[in-house]
């Protein structure tokens, strides 16, 4: 029966320290992005696109 009470308090212990772990990353904003980071890989490419509609034809060949 002993062995019930460590595990019992080994487990809630353990939530615990997750719990304080998780609203600590709530708080320095570890979970507020908005974009996916595939998201944002699809913006810059776009980026990257009108930037070699800039270009000259020889420039483009170079990049």
């Amino acid at each position: 029966m002993e062995i019930l009470y460590l595990m019992v308090l080994c487990s809630v212990s353990l939530a615990v320290v997750f719990l304080v772990l998780f609203i600590y990353g709530m708080k320095k904003g570890q979970f507020d992005d908005d974009e996916s980071p595939a998201v944002r890989m699809l913006l810059d490419n776009q980026v990257s696109n009108d930037e070699t509609k800039d270009m000259k034809p020889q420039e483009k060949n170079n990049k």
